[in-house]
């Protein structure tokens, strides 16, 4: 994935992301990092086709995603958003309208198979003829991302897909994210406000501030000096058992 001086603005006038560039591999978590208003959430939406974009481009395997129908785009890209809808559809029927993209005349034989391997490898099938509203909101999040993967997408969006979970959910759902996204050479971009989970299950790390990038790259980029600039605080990030974690200054 590509993103090539992406730029977004409101008809107001109101300028959210300026010249936006960055890449990462298949196989990758990329996180999103900033403060409230930083245009996170934006970011998504351009990538989406929820919102258009005045300029740039977003290429995957070299594909312009912002110039696709909506239909090709569902081939190729799946959001994963914050909560499940309201609704008495069961899991499975909820998996099953993932499928669409690929459906023409009705519901294939692969379709289902799809289906039935991505409730087995997330140790969903217990859930399957349950309701979507009877579940906890982590097995909620579960769905939701069971739903984006039997989209076989390239490209695996995700607002903030922990913001509701506990900590044992927390590290379920993003490891399940990574586990999927380096078995299926899916690049997965994460809107997260947790900077130590970021760390924890990300690979490359994107500070926006002021709808600009202010820094980008691997674990190095979590610096205290971009920190400090992207959110108005001093921390040390120090290595705990082999890992990044970010402690703020009290």
């Amino acid at each position: 994935m590509t993103v090539e001086h992406l730029c977004f603005s409101y008809p107001c006038g109101r300028k959210i992301l300026e010249d936006i560039s960055f890449a990462a591999d298949a196989g990758e978590c990329l996180a999103v990092l900033g403060n409230n208003g930083a245009g996170k959430s934006t970011l998504l939406k351009c990538f989406s086709h929820i919102l258009r974009p005045q300029s740039g481009r977003v290429l995957v395997d070299g594909r312009d995603i912002l110039s696709l129908s909506l239909g090709e785009l569902a081939r190729e890209a799946a959001l994963m958003t914050q909560s499940a809808p309201s609704t008495r559809l069961t899991v499975y029927d909820t998996l099953l309208l993932g499928r669409k993209p690929y459906m023409k005349w009705g519901v294939s034989q692969h379709d289902r198979a799809v289906v039935a391997d991505i409730l087995r490898q997330l140790e969903l099938e217990p859930f399957a003829m349950r309701y979507l509203d009877q579940l906890s909101g982590g097995e909620q999040q579960k769905i939701l991302l069971a739903r984006a993967l039997v989209q076989e997408p390239k490209l695996l969006l995700l607002d903030e897909p922990t913001s509701s979970l506990d900590l044992k959910n927390q590290y379920e759902v993003l490891g399940l994210v990574r586990r999927f996204c380096r078995e299926r050479n899916i690049t997965a971009v994460l809107v997260i406000h947790d900077l130590n989970l970021a760390l924890r299950f990300c690979d490359r790390f994107l500070f926006l501030h002021g709808g600009r990038v202010l820094a980008f790259g691997g674990p190095e980029a979590v610096t205290p000096a971009n920190i400090r600039a992207v959110y108005g605080m001093d921390a040390a990030v120090e290595q705990v058992r082999g890992v990044p974690v970010v402690i703020p200054a009290l």
